[in-house]
């Protein structure tokens, strides 16, 4: 009895991915570590000081995290209500945060009780920052209001109101102490200037502004709202330099790298893009388990945080480099110990004794071989196959053809069944490498059902799709039709003038060599 031979599967030639530069950068962190904190992180922010620690804003809780600690170092928790927006000051010994209940408060990052309160908002403070000068705070509130608030005296010394809608995030400027910036969910982006008493100018983003950043220059501002990042000129008036749309759901916090180099964009769509500020196209990728509000790069590139919707806190360390040491490694074997006999041809004389290999079926191919084809068949309409395997569903369907017991596995299915095969094959039927098979699949499923179209809504809805599919698919192959014609038109024209050259050539060098005897 010959033996069973498996469903041979056509393997198809996979484009290896593009491996760069940022690639082996980006992808040089260890492991990320997973922290859980007590409701969803709103904010991250580094100390621009060593060790670098950060503080985490949760819930009604701001913890400082050491750079490698995954229990908070430091804990400020007197806050009535949520806590929003710690930031550090630039010499890293304040941190400032806004609350529910619209006040302000002003920490020493050696103490617990809080060395300041601002009281002047009147709804939910989500942004605070400080101007570059180190004794002034800015403000922006659910009121609508952007204010300037002074440290020492803890008095408010000017108040905005030009946002028609929630002031949710902003930024000062590091050149001129006097610059900063709000964004606000009525679609705009001011910049004040504190000497004057109205904004200086306003950008128009075009949907409500998650996050603003500033280069360190102070000649590029980066918004992101709704799906799109976007780059403004400011020394040439808010002038649009580029719009980015790489995300698939809103954007909701924006980093650069230490050398501002690169631009760094997290999204409610789990995943974080960086992009090249030269070219402004995404070198590197990363994904995450659930969607990102807040996001912060260490001033060293050394760790990344990611804060999620769901409250864990997502740590990334840098991989030590490699130190080269000039102790002696153990001496490993030689190649040729490990290819020792590999290319010996036995001699006529010699005995072979075969060592039997032990061949392990798949669930599909012990079905095949006890002639089980539907149940074979089912077993390739898995989800994970379908989805992450569809070649292996094809082969199969190819084998049962080949036998001729396709017709007989695909009847006899329920509702349920009929909806996963008719939804495989639109979605796969115009894939180039699956069409010769799939063309006889729904030729055969539309005509063992097609008696009971009409009786259920789910089967009507697929055999409506795999018709588009398959409309669109044969307009397609029109269009390239025409453009081939098209084409073949053109190389012939340029054939037969390319002919004509040659031959108006040939002749003028004939008339000359005649011409030439005849003088002589």
């Amino acid at each position: 009895m010959a033996a069973y031979k498996p469903v041979v599967v056509q393997a198809c030639p996979k484009l290896g991915e593009k491996i760069t530069q940022d690639t082996l950068y980006w992808r040089g962190y260890k492991t990320p570590v997973q922290i859980k904190e007590f409701g969803a992180v709103n904010k991250i922010d580094f100390s621009p000081v060593p060790p670098y620690n950060y503080a985490v804003t949760a819930s009604s809780r701001i913890h400082i995290y050491g750079r490698y600690s995954q229990e908070p170092i430091k804990t400020f928790s007197r806050f009535r209500d949520a806590a929003y927006c710690a930031t550090y000051r630039d010499d890293g010994r304040l941190l400032a945060a806004g609350s529910e209940g619209g006040s302000i408060s002003l920490f020493d990052v050696s103490g617990k009780a809080p060395l300041r309160q601002f009281e002047g908002h009147t709804k939910p403070v989500h942004l605070v920052g400080f101007l570059s000068d180190k004794y002034r705070i800015f403000s922006g509130g659910d009121d609508y209001s952007s204010k300037l608030w002074d440290i020492p005296s803890a008095t408010e010394i000017i108040s905005y109101s030009e946002h028609t809608d929630y002031v949710r995030c902003g930024c000062a400027s590091k050149v001129n102490a006097d610059v900063f910036i709000t964004g606000s969910y009525d679609h705009t982006v001011k910049l004040f200037d504190a000497r004057t008493k109205s904004s200086v100018m306003t950008i128009e983003h075009g949907h409500p502004v998650e996050s603003v950043l500033l280069f360190p220059s102070g000649g590029l501002l980066v918004s992101a709202g709704g799906r799109y990042v976007k780059v403004w000129d400011v020394l040439k008036g808010g002038q649009l330099l580029v719009s980015l749309k790489n995300h698939h759901k809103t954007v909701t916090c924006l980093c650069l790298n230490s050398s501002g180099q690169r631009l760094l964009s997290g999204s409610l769509d789990r995943h974080v893009k960086i992009y090249s500020t030269t070219s402004y196209k995404v070198v590197h990728s990363f994904n995450y388990a659930t969607s990102i509000l807040s996001l912060a790069l260490s001033p060293e590139d050394e760790t990344i945080v990611v804060g999620m919707t769901n409250g864990v806190l997502n740590v990334k360390h840098r991989k030590p480099e490699e130190k080269n040491e000039n102790s002696q490694k153990k001496r490993q074997p030689a190649y040729r110990t490990y290819v020792k006999g590999r290319s010996y041809m036995p001699k006529q004389e010699d005995f072979c004794v075969s060592k039997p290999v032990k061949r392990v079926l798949r669930k599909y191919d012990k079905l095949l071989r006890s002639f089980q084809s539907s149940k074979a068949l089912d077993a390739v309409l898995e989800p994970p196959i379908m989805l992450h395997t569809p070649e292996v569903t094809v082969a199969v369907m190819q084998e049962l053809h080949r036998r001729g017991t396709l017709r007989s596995a695909l009847a006899g299915r329920d509702e349920k069944q009929v909806n996963l095969l008719l939804t495989f094959v639109a979605r796969r039927v115009i894939e180039p490498r699956f069409t010769p098979v799939l063309v006889i699949v729904a030729d055969m499923i539309t005509d063992i059902y097609q008696p009971v179209v009409g009786q259920s809504a789910i089967v009507d809805k697929q055999f409506l799709k795999l018709q588009q599919a398959i409309g669109k698919e044969i307009d397609y192959q029109e269009e390239l039709l025409e453009v081939l014609g098209m084409m073949d038109t053109l190389f012939a024209t340029f054939t037969k003038k390319r002919d004509t050259c040659l031959e108006e050539s040939k002749s003028n060098g004939v008339t000359e060599i005649i011409e030439t005897n005849r003088n002589y």
